[in-house]
């Protein structure tokens, strides 16, 4: 089993969805002791946000780097993903990764019947953290929406949320917030017998 783990929060160890990520990677490790994790830090080692010479691939060094990035994702049987909501949406560093792992012909095609993800069988599970309350379908809510299409797009049906939302209310509301994100951690069935 191989494991990607990225995190995107710029508050290091004041981030409720750097919590979140550790907290899932340990348990994974503890129902499967032979886990392969990979971990990447976007804030740490931020990814250059997407050029022209990036993009058709007329920067080697880039071409490289990209490569690098959609490999390792391409490699994982589950991602564990920490997305902080920043203004309304994910950081600019979660998408400059994304940038790099959405790629025609490796991670999707479009066919004439529409587009086809190329990435399935994998799992991912999202620690999304947010200083407001942003249920489905709420007006505000962006992140969550955008991230669950987009790996829809690129053929992952088995995403999951752990939600710490309304950190921003108080300091008891965050606690709250994150003990109730924690408590709604689960393991695959198969992994938990």
């Amino acid at each position: 089993m191989k494991l990607l783990h990225i995190d995107s929060s710029i508050f290091a160890d004041d981030s409720a969805s750097r919590a979140l990520t550790r907290e899932i990677v340990s348990r994974w490790q503890e129902a499967l002791p032979g886990t392969e994790v990979r971990y990447r830090d976007l804030a740490a080692e931020p990814l250059p946000h997407l050029t022209h010479a990036a993009f058709t691939r007329a920067d080697e060094l880039e071409a490289t780097r990209n490569d690098a990035v959609v490999d390792e994702f391409l490699a994982a049987d589950v991602i564990v993903l920490g997305a902080p909501m920043y203004n309304f949406s994910l950081p600019s560093q979660l998408k400059a990764w994304i940038d790099r792992i959405s790629v025609a012909g490796k991670t999707f095609r479009y066919t004439a019947s529409g587009p086809r993800g190329l990435a399935g069988g994998k799992r991912v599970i999202v620690a999304i953290s947010r200083g407001g309350v942003y249920p489905p379908g709420h007006p505000g809510e962006f992140a969550e929406s955008y991230l669950r299409f987009l790996f829809g797009f690129l053929g992952i049906t088995d995403v999951t949320f752990v939600r710490a939302e309304g950190l921003s209310v108080s300091p008891e509301q965050r606690q709250a917030a994150i003990s109730a994100a924690r408590a709604s951690i689960a393991l695959p069935e198969a992994l938990a017998a």
